[in-house]
């Protein structure tokens, strides 16, 4: 059975800091102006999701001014050398970060391959998701980014936040998936080229 219908849901984030890296930033992560598709689906998948279904990121409108900003932290991970790793010591890391952030995001419940066809799963998740964003459940905490980017609010649509309608950019590329498929993949990132964000709002293709 196919299912015309869309089933959307949207949801508000903003933040001090956000960074979604540019791949070919190096070793000196710099972001790109806007947010990701793999980053947004990371967000849907904190608030709902299914063994069936999904919500896949459609549209960001940008609601802040684009402002890029130095950042530094002190990295101790596994990418450390190995001297250091064997010391305990840490290293600075340096990024080119964006501030005061804010976005509306929009998206829609999709079927995975595995999707069953005797129960409307896709209106099953919506509905979980809308209550569950209401109601500040979260499988885990949202970021903006890095872990330690957390929103100062995650939630439902504000009245008060509108759009840059006269924000106008061009990505000449942009990582769209960093896996080949939807569950279960294997590492095998996606680009898109071209994209542009027209009226404060960048859409993501099929």
């Amino acid at each position: 059975m196919i299912n015309a219908k869309t089933y959307q849901v949207s949801f508000e984030v903003e933040g001090p800091m956000a960074i979604f890296t540019r791949p070919d930033s190096g070793a000196t992560f710099v972001s790109y102006p806007a947010p990701t598709f793999s980053a947004l689906r990371g967000m849907f998948d904190c608030v709902a999701w299914l063994k069936t279904a999904y919500i896949r990121p459609t549209k960001v409108e940008i609601c802040r001014p684009i402002q890029f900003q130095r950042y530094a932290t002190n990295y101790g991970g596994a990418l450390r050398k190995a001297e250091q790793a064997r010391t305990g010591s840490s290293y600075q890391l340096f990024a080119t970060v964006l501030v005061d952030v804010c976005y509306r995001v929009h998206g829609e419940a999709r079927g995975r391959d595995d999707a069953p066809e005797e129960t409307n799963h896709l209106h099953y998740l919506q509905e979980k998701f809308n209550r569950r964003l209401k109601q500040g459940r979260l499988y885990r905490t949202p970021c903006l980014g890095w872990s330690e980017f957390t929103p100062s609010y995650f939630g439902p649509l504000r009245e008060g936040t509108k759009c840059l309608d006269d924000l106008q950019i061009e990505i000449p590329s942009m990582l769209h998936s960093v896996f080949d498929r939807e569950s279960r993949g294997a590492i095998a990132p996606q680009f898109r080229q071209n994209l542009r964000v027209e009226s404060g709002v960048l859409h993501f293709a099929q």
